[in-house]
């Protein structure tokens, strides 16, 4: 009885010195040698259904550690799985790992894999995501898929389908080949312009990318263009009774063009002679007005002045009788209606004070006229 109770005071007193929690922290028989200095490893699975604690950890088929405990992860969705590996043991940065069986209904355990572009080394307390991680289907999840296939799935309607098919088929034949080669067609085509599709995607992507690096302009447009709106509407009665006044000058200017026609085409008949007149004198006309504007000195005149004034010395013949003649021996004189043709027209005589030698200056000439007469 006293070996009983100290037996019982001794196992009281481990398990309130937080030496000992449960069967799981004792060491098992035939269990992998992790060393002497091992180190851990954290892995993250979805579900990793009915592992538990010193379960194998095995590197191609070899085992190399245990698991030390199951936790959950920080998300609260995912469970945490430590691991206990063999400091001889070197795996990459990127290793994955998986959870295997070790027959159809044998454990569970982990199983550490090196990628074949592995870089750096797994170093103590790594963390294997859950991106790196997955497990096989279980058996039950397997017979389950199968019973719902065989009894609630596809495979009783199988006839069903087949003799809908054949309904649908039958007959249809040479309709049903020229779909299949329509078909084969719309593919090749496909296949021919894949480059072109391939751009007008690359196109698109790019023309996102450049949405959304001016989302907040087009946002601040859309947002603007409320207020403008806003106005258009409000003046919509305004608008529509414009519209309908521009389409009645319309009708009235196509219906003021139309009776005006003809004699908008006789003026223009009637130009004709004057503008193929204009066209025959060529350059004339221009260098007539150059000179008409600074007569009597032409352009050339200019390059032989050295000053800003030069002398002008001019012979005149201003007879008026001279005048009228050289006028009246053009095909219709100005003063025809006015005077018969055989009426002698009285003229002045008025006396120039002309110098003997030729030239007289144009003061003189002007002075001549302005006191002559007597």
């Amino acid at each position: 009885m006293k070996r009983l109770i100290v037996v019982m005071a001794l196992l009281a007193a481990g398990c309130g010195s937080g030496g000992f929690d449960g069967v799981y922290n004792m060491p098992l028989p035939g269990g992998a040698d992790v060393g002497d200095s091992p180190y851990h490893v954290k892995v993250r699975f979805k579900d990793v259904l009915d592992l538990v604690p010193q379960a194998g950890v095995k590197v191609n088929d070899v085992p190399v550690g245990r698991v030390e405990k199951i936790d959950l992860a920080p998300d609260g969705w995912t469970a945490e799985v430590t691991l206990l590996v063999n400091g001889d043991v070197s795996l990459p940065a990127n290793a994955f790992a998986k959870l295997r069986q070790s027959a159809l209904l044998g454990e569970k355990y982990v199983e550490l894999g090196k990628p074949q572009d592995g870089t750096g080394k797994l170093a103590n307390d790594a963390v294997i995501p859950i991106e790196r991680t997955n497990r096989n289907p279980e058996v039950e999840e397997v017979f389950g898929a199968l019973s719902l296939l065989l009894n609630g799935g596809g495979v009783a309607q199988l006839q069903n389908i087949t003799k809908e098919l054949n309904n649908a088929l039958s007959g249809n034949e040479a309709e049903i080949r020229s779909l299949l080669g329509n078909l084969d067609k719309f593919v090749g085509d496909l296949d021919a312009h894949k480059a072109e599709i391939v751009r007008a995607l690359d196109g698109l992507n790019r023309l996102g990318g450049t949405l959304a690096a001016q989302n907040q302009q087009l946002g601040t447009a859309i947002t603007d263009l409320g207020p403008g709106l806003k106005v258009l509407s409000d003046q919509r009665t305004q608008l529509v009774t414009l519209l309908q006044s521009l389409d009645k000058l319309s009708d009235v200017a196509v219906d003021t063009v139309n009776k005006s026609r003809d004699d908008i085409v006789a003026n223009l008949k009637a130009l004709q002679p004057t503008l193929q007149k204009l066209v025959e004198s060529g350059q004339n006309l221009p260098k007539a007005f150059e000179l008409l504007l600074t007569y009597p000195f032409p352009d050339a005149a200019v390059d032989g002045i050295k000053g800003d004034y030069t002398n002008l010395y001019a012979d005149l013949d201003l007879n008026l009788g001279t005048v009228l003649d050289n006028l009246s021996r053009s095909r219709q004189s100005p003063l025809d209606g006015i005077l018969p043709p055989s009426t002698p027209l009285p003229l002045p005589n008025l006396p120039l004070p002309l110098g003997q030698s030729g030239s007289t200056g144009l003061g003189d000439v002007l002075g001549g006229l302005l006191g002559g007469g007597k």
